[in-house]
């Protein structure tokens, strides 16, 4: 089967790039498709993430003006059709520009739809003027009339099903990265947070959660890995607050694998979510979580109590006493711990890639 996925790129360090690599290297190498991964303006950057070697990259050039660039990304994907002559094409562009394919270029050939990415992703701040919210609603409702006329609009939790009014939803969740086979010894005075630094991943929150633990806990340290965003002066936050010492800020590595097993509890502050990838990432090396119950994600990942900690949406200084109860409790780390590890094989990919491998073959 010759499979064609369209997305903005593919050589970030972000969560959208590691569940492609994972999903199109796997269907490679284990289903034997033909995999093709179309990008736009990539202009042979490095890969963040590892792909399998039978992947093949195809990038469409775009520039100028709004109109200029529309005409020569549409002649772009045209050409690259005609060449690859794909079975079935999946969609992973959160834009407009994506939700809008089956509109711009027809239905020749069955077309998937994969929401990464909660509505609330154009939330930028807790206020939002009159004029923002015109234009999520415009942008909304474009969303909703091209989702319409995908064959399949896969989004990856149950609580993601709920942002959209259509009759071609499924729910399909992203698969672990990692099996990793071994596990963090929970005994390093480490907390860990992995996410690029923006208003949707809640830092501001996380500081002030520190703040309470670091009261009771001055020895142990929270390490931040993620693209850095120099405007919301969290180094500055983390100084006013007194706990600069406490925390340190990161650039994402390659080897985050080997940041999880030092870790001994692992933390997500964000406002909203796609799905949380990281969760099932530390996880998987038998980390419990603390996760504020954001939309949407964190509820079908964690079971609250016995392999983590759910707390409402907000709610700073719950957060920061979940912390503090595993930090006191060694035995509540390594019970919640390996209940976490049992609990993410569902989302090995094994199981979930022969999901997507039964709704490709459904669709042709």
């Amino acid at each position: 089967m010759k499979l064609l996925y369209i997305t903005n790129g593919i050589t970030g360090s972000a969560g959208l790039e590691r569940v492609l690599a994972v999903k199109a290297s796997y269907l490679a190498e284990h289903y034997n498709y033909e995999v093709t991964i179309l990008t736009l303006n990539s202009d042979d950057k490095d890969l963040f993430y590892d792909f399998s070697p039978k992947i093949k990259l195809y990038d469409v050039k775009a520039s100028g003006n709004p109109i200029s660039y529309f005409l020569s990304y549409r002649k772009g994907i045209k050409n690259a059709l005609k060449k690859i002559k794909p079975d079935v094409i999946s969609v992973c562009d959160d834009g407009v520009k994506g939700m809008l394919f089956p509109v711009l270029f027809g239905k020749n050939i069955p077309v998937i739809y994969e929401r990464h990415v909660s509505k609330q992703i154009e939330n930028k701040n807790d206020n939002l003027s009159i004029k923002e919210i015109l234009k999520f609603k415009i942008v909304f409702y474009l969303m909703n009339y091209g989702g319409k006329k995908f064959d399949k609009f896969v989004v990856l939790t149950k609580g993601n099903l709920k942002e959209w009014d259509l009759n071609n939803l499924m729910v399909i969740s992203n698969p672990l990265p990692f099996n990793p086979g071994e596990k963090s010894s929970l005994i390093n005075k480490k907390v860990l947070a992995v996410g690029k630094q923006s208003f949707q991943k809640g830092y501001d929150r996380l500081l002030k959660s520190w703040e309470i633990v670091y009261k009771s806990h001055p020895d142990w340290k929270l390490e931040v890995y993620g693209n850095p965003k120099q405007s919301l002066g969290l180094e500055k936050k983390a100084k006013e607050l007194g706990i600069s010492k406490a925390i340190s800020f990161y650039p994402p590595v390659k080897d985050i694998h080997n940041k999880y097993k030092e870790a001994s509890i692992y933390v997500m502050t964000s406002r909203f979510e796609g799905f949380g990838m990281v969760l099932i990432e530390a996880m998987s090396f038998g980390v419990p979580c603390v996760s504020f119950d954001c939309p949407h994600g964190p509820t079908d990942i964690i079971k609250n109590e016995e392999d983590g900690f759910l707390i409402k949406n907000g709610e700073i200084k719950e957060f920061a006493d979940s912390i503090i109860k595993l930090i006191d409790n060694k035995e509540l780390r390594i019970k919640m711990g390996k209940e976490a590890e049992d609990n993410v094989q569902r989302f090995l990919p094994k199981t979930i890639l022969k999901e997507w491998d039964a709704l490709f073959k459904s669709l042709i």
